[in-house]
């Protein structure tokens, strides 16, 4: 950690609080099934049919885009991997799990504040449902490893035989095991290892990793990713959602850099706020100001084009944005997209496109 949390790190850690309100409310009007949000919620609240349907289209987007990279390096014959940036208290690991029996989607990071990251491992030792699942897919990803393999990774074809299990052991039980003795549990041994740690904010397993790290320490993400026994050849789905722009560019900027120097079969993905400089956008920058969350990073990246220019100044090859408002109406399946609008009286429309076109999804690769 460069420094302790202060000013308005506190105030954007928050914003994960919030988050998951809206998420446990879009989940139980059904506009999407996550059985494990209830866990980081304390007091729940039913959010209207506007934000209900704006956290529905940012999940939805960013949700396919991920399984259809899970998809594409399982059809190469390689594990796939993800690295959150700023996690917060993201479930998608542990539905993704749940949703295949237990056995691990891809081997995941998660990065945060540490006290966000506390607060994640306390619970996640707490409940049955979330150390339980941990612990059945370390043992299904030891089951998948082939005779012999030790230290080494899972052969293609080992791999492409089970595609719907990640062969994670290898590279993780020595983090694991760095870890034993400090934690608030532990279950399993060698590289079936499952090791709580609450007080340090950090979980480790052979299939998903949390992790204390500020992203200003680059030297401390880099070594959060070592810990977590990530191959920087293999495919990587890297996330930011609403990250980099609480920062200040100089420092989103080298994070950026990094994680395309370090990962070069990755694929990125951003979503932020964008078009600051219109009536809507005024106000949604005084909004978060307020609230002591300041954008830091949106007069650097106020347009599409801007955050394209960002990635490929920072190593990308190649980087697509769009606004939300767009991607809702080409990405999202029609049918999804019908279902989903069943749902409620919905007549908020002008406002609706006036958020989700000051939103926006950023690719890069």
């Amino acid at each position: 950690m460069l420094r302790n949390v202060e000013g308005s790190d506190v105030q954007v850690q928050g914003t994960n609080d919030d988050a998951q309100v809206s998420k446990l409310s879009c989940s139980r009007m059904g506009y999407f099934r996550d059985e494990f949000i209830q866990f980081f919620v304390r007091r729940a609240s039913r959010r209207s049919p506007l934000i209900n349907r704006g956290y529905y289209s940012r999940h939805a987007a960013l949700r396919q885009l991920l399984e259809q990279f899970i998809t594409a390096a399982r059809a190469a014959g390689k594990q796939p991997q993800v690295l959150v940036l700023g996690a917060g208290f993201d479930t998608t690991w542990f539905q993704l799990a749940k949703d295949a029996g237990g056995r691990p989607p891809y081997r995941c990071l998660e990065v945060d504040f540490k006290e966000v990251t506390q607060r994640k491992a306390a619970i996640i030792a707490k409940e049955p449902a979330l150390h339980g699942l941990l612990q059945q897919a370390a043992v299904a990803a030891a089951a998948a490893e082939p005779a012999g393999a030790g230290e080494e990774a899972a052969a293609p074809e080992t791999a492409a035989a089970q595609p719907e299990a990640a062969s994670c052991s290898a590279g993780a039980g020595k983090a694991a095991a760095a870890a034993d003795g400090s934690g608030s549990s532990s279950s399993g041994s060698g590289a079936g290892a499952v090791h709580i740690d609450a007080a340090a904010g950090s979980v480790h397993s052979p299939c998903y990793s949390l992790a204390p790290v500020d992203l200003r320490d680059l030297g401390a993400l880099e070594a959060a990713a070592a810990a977590a026994g990530f191959d920087t050849q293999a495919p990587t789905y890297i996330l930011s959602e609403c990250v980099l722009v609480y920062m200040d560019p100089a420092q989103s900027s080298p994070v950026v850099g990094w994680a395309g120097r370090t990962f070069p079969n990755a694929l990125m993905a951003i979503y932020e706020q964008i078009r600051p400089d219109d009536a809507f956008g005024r106000q949604m920058v005084c909004n978060l100001a307020e609230r002591g969350c300041p954008l830091k990073g949106l007069p650097a990246t106020p347009t599409l084009q801007a955050h394209c220019d960002r990635l490929t100044a920072g190593g990308w090859a190649a980087a697509d944005a769009r606004s939300m408002d767009s991607l809702y109406r080409t990405f999202l399946p029609h049918e999804e997209r019908q279902r989903a609008e069943r749902l409620e009286i919905f007549d908020e429309l002008e406002e609706w496109h006036m958020i989700q076109g000051h939103q926006c999804g950023v690719g890069c690769e």
